[in-house]
């Protein structure tokens, strides 16, 4: 190896456009002053410094810097994306597999261009400018571009003139650094010369890189909610992943002959409903729980006194979630469309991986068959989950969102609950006699965490015998859960026209490890398959303000609400609800993680049930995926809109 100097008025120059480029980011995006500094002094170094190999070592000299940039492209798009000690929090582990989803990339690259240097240029410039599409949808909608996101690029484009562009520190010192790289990365004059044996290696080593990250992420899920897929997996392997999960996989028995067949059996036409029809209403509450379904918890004064107490003209129990501490759309998703996420990979997101407007079929398009107006309510950004986009698809006629809600009283930094049912009962009243109203609430309230101390709230509930702060703030705030929707209640008890009200908790509060411990005495690990579904069991009632079924339901799950409340409403089932309803009859809960089998009398895998649950559950399968991926033969019985 032989190093040189090389100075000239051109590399003066260059040298010369960086300093002002530092400048200029100095004064306009705040870098340091040392930063500021330095990257003109190292791109002077680079740019005057030529390293020449001899040929002999030329593949090592390659290889080297193949492997390098490999890395150092990894840690630069995790330095753009990730704040300090968010960074910190990806393992060595973790970091790893996104060097060997970046170095499947560099390889890829060096089959066509045989030359390491201009291999390390192309190869770093395409994932710094993929690395900067994600910095961009992350500041603008707030959480990461995964590639379910891909299919939407157009309407992205479409909207993007409504977004400043703009750079922080972060992103201008990552961008001049990536300057330097590509600077030095042009010195390096290696080329092949044995360019199938070249080949066949980069091949070998891609091949051995994908089957490593395969096996090493085969119970890794997509995350979509923030920056978690950035700090959790690392962003490369983030992405990759959101590739593998955006593929389902076509069930054993389907065909067109199995859907033919679901459809003659379901054929039976529907009338309209008769009469009255009731206004219904759909209150999904941000992390509602009942931590006593977990273990004997003691609480100074009862936590949930009015759901523990309603009983008339009420159906009501317990519903398994399939999620637990986060990824609420997904609990929203199954009761607005009966679906499962059993039959989704681990993971996913439906909002935001697979509900397009040709297959974003709900509840609500059965309620506009009953001439019902459809509202959708939360009281945050519309942008979460990708909630702008998914409401219009399902059909919704108005959308409210953060903006719509009077935020001069917070409950920590939230809207309350009290103000959200405040807003509607006010659209309720604007339509009062003379619309059909269905209206589809998600609070925001209770949302995690749950150690920061507030001064606008306090904890009045709290454990006596468990006793952890987080636990005690939650308690605090499910107890405010209960006390507005007794005041909701209360409201539509009086108002002279029918209603229902259908209320349940998306999932479970993440709280403090050691609270789990001294509640279950196992904490969440080394459980049986019962025992870890109650981390997933949720409260629900469906109440009506006229004479109405009351009962207590043992077993059910969210995906079967919606069914449940169409009976309770009079509303006639459609098709697809009527399946539910008899599939209920044989499998009367189930969630992404396990269904409860009547045969076992216990929680058991899927693919262990008896023949006639195993039968239902397939055909649950084959409909489910009709409805969200076989777009050219999609039942219209079923998903008729």
């Amino acid at each position: 190896m032989k190093i040189t100097k090389n100075i000239s008025k051109k590399n003066i120059i260059l040298t010369a456009a960086v300093a002002l480029a530092s400048v200029l980011a100095r004064v306009f995006c705040h870098i340091s002053i040392f930063n500021m500094l330095m990257f003109p002094v190292l791109y002077f170094i680079v740019q005057n410094v030529q390293i020449e190999c001899s040929e002999k070592y030329g593949w090592l000299c390659s290889a080297a810097a193949i492997g390098a940039g490999s890395v150092l492209t990894t840690w630069l798009m995790q330095y753009l994306l990730l704040v300090e000690d968010l960074r910190d929090k990806i393992s060595n582990d973790k970091f790893i597999l996104n060097v060997l989803c970046c170095l499947i990339v560099y390889l890829t690259v060096h089959l066509f261009t045989r030359r390491a240097g201009l291999t390390c240029i192309v190869s770093h410039t395409l994932l710094m400018l993929f690395a900067g599409v994600n910095y961009f949808v992350y500041a603008f909608r707030g959480n990461e571009l995964t590639f379910g996101d891909l299919r939407s690029a157009f309407t992205g484009l479409s909207v993007a003139s409504n977004y400043r562009f703009s750079l922080n520190a972060q992103a201008m010192n990552a961008v001049l650094l990536s300057a330097v790289l590509i600077a030095a990365a042009a010195k390096l004059k290696l080329e092949s010369k044995r360019k199938w044996s070249m080949r066949l290696i980069c091949l070998l080593l891609a091949a051995l890189s994908f089957l490593y990250v395969t096996g090493e992420t085969e119970d890794t899920v997509t995350e979509s909610w923030e920056q978690k897929g950035s700090y959790r997996n690392g962003y490369l392997l983030n992405f990759a992943l959101s590739i593998r999960d955006s593929f389902v996989e076509k069930p054993k028995l389907y065909s067109a002959e199995a859907i033919a067949a679901l459809e003659d059996t379901y054929r039976t036409a529907q009338s309209p409903g008769s009469g009255k029809k009731p206004a219904i209403i759909a209150i999904m509450n941000e992390s509602f729980a009942d931590l006593s379904v977990l273990g004997n918890l003691e609480t100074n004064e009862p936590v949930l006194p009015f759901v523990g107490s309603l009983s008339e003209n009420t159906v009501k129990g317990y519903a398994l979630s399939s999620v637990f501490g986060a990824k609420t759309p997904n609990s929203e998703w199954e009761f607005l469309t009966g679906g499962s996420m059993a039959f989704l990979p681990s993971g996913s997101v439906p909002y935001q991986q697979y509900i397009k407007k040709d297959n974003a079929w709900s509840i609500v398009d059965t309620l506009h068959k009953e001439d019902y107006t459809c509202v959708a309510m939360h009281p945050y950004y519309a942008t979460g989950w990708s909630r702008d986009a998914v409401y219009p698809r399902f059909g919704f006629d108005e959308m409210y969102f953060l903006e719509s809600f009077d935020q001069s009283s917070l409950m920590r930094k939230y809207v309350s609950d009290k103000t959200m049912y405040d807003k509607i009962i006010e659209r309720y009243e604007a339509g009062k006699g003379h619309e059909n109203l269905f209206l589809m609430g998600i609070t925001m309230q209770n949302h995690g965490g749950y150690t920061e101390l507030y001064d606008n709230f306090n904890h009045d509930i709290y454990g006596t015998n468990v006793r952890y702060p987080d636990a005690n703030q939650y308690l605090s705030l499910a107890h405010q859960s209960d006390l507005a929707i007794r005041d909701l209640i209360q409201y539509f008890k009086d108002c002279g026209e029918p209603v229902v009200i259908c209320f349940f908790g998306d999932h479970q509060p993440s709280l403090n490890s050691a609270f789990y411990r001294r509640l279950n005495g196992k904490g969440m690990s080394g459980l049986s398959i019962d025992e870890l579904e109650e981390f997933f069991t949720v409260p629900f009632f469906i109440w009506t303000n006229y004479e109405s079924e009351s009962r207590t339901v043992e077993q059910t799950s969210l995906n079967f609400l919606s069914t449940m409340l169409l009976e309770q409403a009079g509303i006639p089932l459609p098709s697809y609800h009527r399946f539910l309803a008899e599939l209920m009859e044989t499998v009367s809960a189930m969630n992404a993680r396990a269904f409860y089998s009547k045969n076992a009398g216990r929680y058991i895998h899927y693919g262990k049930g008896n023949a006639e649950e195993e039968s239902w559950l397939e055909k649950y399968r084959i409909l489910q995926y009709n409805g969200l991926f076989d777009k050219r033969n999609r039942s219209g019985l079923f998903f008729g809109r």
